[in-house]
């Protein structure tokens, strides 16, 4: 069988190594150590002044802090992208509070502005202003920065800003993960750089950082002896963790620019094939680090439709993955109130993820080709 191409595999830089055998060496193995000293601050560094972080086991784990550091609480409502993975959600039920889903405008897959400002509006008029919002930056897309914050301010409701798929993407040349009132990264084996698993909090208050800190460790009072006054997590990195974390900053900007380069290949690919969209930035204002590069068929016909193409390229040990299903779609989530527009729907029905690795080879490149024009042929000629 051919090797297996993987949708977004994890790429070493070399030197993660390194940092891991200086916690070996010097007994750094508990969630605390120089290696998550380090890693912060170069996430801080790389953010921009006046972004502090805190690292933790998961994405997850800091988007469940955030909702707590904002006060979210049992029987709150919280507006969260519907077209999203799920850990975007989970949290919230966590809390014991009710997501209320928001579907996607076209040009960027995110959470629509009007919509947004519709639930509002007619949740205040059901008596419950929500709490939070949970906006997500699809793929690595940005979403409507500034349509987004400007309805936030208005009614005075805080952003939880979901950039797990989005380090490395920027907005008017501002990084995403800076964008929200509290901000949420994630360094999955999937991601962009990976910790193995892992993620990060980001806020602008640092005494947020230090809550997030001590929720994550426990909620260990100062006391000679163990003290809790609050529900604590073992959400913290581990010190090894965050060595392959520190040896993958040093290839960040590098990962990205493949990235970018495994979406101008789709783009080559599809040019001359009306029927598919290779998404892309719909403005220069957006940089997106293509986490997964996507395409979108302009219709479902037998035979010619995304799953059609991903059979074809599992047959070649190709991997590739349907969109996000919509959380308003899902069966757990079904009774939950939702305000949309078809939207993430049709994206769902259309739409494709395609190997986007940044360790993808020109063989790898080429195997992908083949098995795609033959697809195409195939079709055309049947």
């Amino acid at each position: 069988m051919k090797k297996k191409i993987y949708l977004s595999s994890p790429h070493m830089g070399g030197n993660e190594i390194n940092y891991i055998n200086k916690a070996f060496y010097a007994n750094w193995i508990a969630p605390l150590g120089p290696n998550v000293t380090q890693f912060e601050i170069s996430l801080e560094d790389y953010l921009g002044v006046g972004n502090h972080v805190s690292a933790l086991s998961s994405g997850t784990a800091a988007i469940h802090l955030a909702l707590i550091l904002l006060d979210v609480g049992k029987d709150d409502e919280v507006l969260c992208q519907s077209m999203t993975f799920s850990a975007s959600a989970n949290p919230i039920v966590y809390q014991g509070a009710t997501p209320v889903f928001i579907d996607s405008e076209r040009e960027t897959w995110n959470m629509c502005p009007d919509l947004l400002e519709t639930a509002i509006l007619d949740r205040q008029a059901k008596g419950k202003k929500p709490k939070a919002i949970v906006a997500v930056h699809l793929y690595g897309m940005p979403y409507k920065v500034e349509e987004l914050r400007t309805i936030s301010e208005k009614y005075d409701i805080p952003i939880i800003e979901d950039s797990a798929e989005a380090l490395g993407s920027s907005y008017k040349g501002k990084k995403c993960g800076t964008f929200g009132d509290i901000s949420v990264l994630s360094f999955n084996g999937n991601k962009i750089i990976t910790t193995s698993g892992g993620g990060a909090l980001v806020s602008k208050n640092l005494d947020q950082k230090n809550k997030s800190i001590f929720l994550a460790t426990q909620a260990r009072d100062q006391a000679p002896y163990y003290q809790h006054s609050e529900i604590g997590y073992n959400y913290r990195l581990s010190n090894i963790s965050a060595g392959i974390g520190c040896g993958q900053m040093e290839v960040l900007d590098s990962h990205v620019a493949l990235r970018r380069k495994m979406n101008l290949f789709y783009q080559k690919l599809f040019s001359d094939i009306e029927e598919i969209n290779v998404f892309v930035e719909p403005t220069d204002e957006l940089y997106s680090n293509h986490w997964l590069s996507c395409i979108t068929f302009a219709s479902t016909k037998p035979g010619f439709n995304p799953d059609g193409l991903r059979s074809a390229l599992l047959k070649e040990n190709i991997e590739s993955r349907p969109l996000w299903k919509p959380m308003h779609l899902q069966p757990i989530f079904n009774e939950t109130p939702f305000y949309g527009n078809g939207v993430s729907e049709k994206l769902f029905e259309t739409g494709l993820c395609l190997p986007s690795g940044s360790n993808l080879d020109d063989e790898e490149r080429h195997r992908i080709l083949v098995a795609v024009t033959m697809y195409l042929k195939e079709r055309r000629n049947g």
